[in-house]
């Protein structure tokens, strides 16, 4: 999901967080990626994915947005930091999770925000990332997502010992763009999209079961991209 809920682009409505909330009951998913929020966006979806799980473990993750003029975090027009999150219902029995995440070393000098990654590793389960990748250039955009798949992401198997991985974010780059969003997916990984910049990219474990966009109803500029997993010996996680 992209929420453009910071209230200072043109896409703003104020209306998205409660839409998303919708959704996700709706829906029931396991992984939430979030983009253009601000931080209590996350822990007011993260309530509303624990009312769906009620009896299950569900943890949520934020990482800001870096302010490159004040060295400090990106800010929401209520002064809360602004950035990416992820909300994340782990398998029972619970056996932990750790947050990675990081600004990456190739940012668009011309755009004071600057880009960021995130993951939620479930202990003996899965990694989750999202990220939102540079929007005013594409080979920035295009190194960004080659540091993440091909340098961040290996460095939390390393350190965490490998997990099966999925990212969901919006990439702002396009099948078929110029430069090509596969090219900076590593051979043998999964990959479906919205038609448009929001993608799923996942390690040859999963099996793309099914994908469809879903509507905001107008509250955010983009539509919600929900995607079906199977984790080979698990058919029924995660969505």
């Amino acid at each position: 999901m992209n929420l453009c809920n910071s209230g200072l682009a043109g896409c703003y409505t104020g209306q998205a967080v409660t839409e998303a909330a919708e959704v996700i009951r709706a829906e029931s998913p396991d992984l939430v990626a979030l983009n253009e929020v601000c931080q209590d966006d996350v822990y007011a979806l993260k309530r509303t994915l624990a009312d769906v799980y009620p009896d299950a473990t569900v943890v949520s993750a934020f990482a800001a947005a870096g302010d490159r003029p004040t060295g400090g975090a990106s800010r929401c027009r209520n002064g809360q930091p602004y950035g990416i999150g992820l909300l994340a219902h782990l398998p029972t029995p619970y056996r932990g999770h750790t947050v990675y995440s990081g600004i990456y070393p190739t940012q668009d000098i011309a755009d004071p925000e600057e880009r960021a990654w995130l993951c939620v590793y479930a202990i003996t389960d899965f990694n989750a990332c999202t990220t939102h990748l540079a929007a005013t250039s594409p080979i920035v955009a295009l190194a960004q997502c080659d540091y993440l798949l091909g340098t961040a992401i290996p460095e939390t198997h390393m350190r965490a010992r490998y997990q099966p991985t999925v990212l969901s974010g919006d990439l702002n780059l396009r099948h078929g763009g110029s430069p090509d969003v596969r090219s900076c997916v590593p051979s043998g990984y999964l990959r479906t999209d919205d038609g448009a910049l929001q993608h799923i990219v996942a390690t040859s474990d999963f099996t793309v079961r099914s994908r469809r966009s879903i509507s905001m109803a107008g509250t955010t500029d983009h539509q919600s991209l929900l995607v079906t997993l199977t984790i080979a010996g698990n058919e029924n996680r995660p969505k």
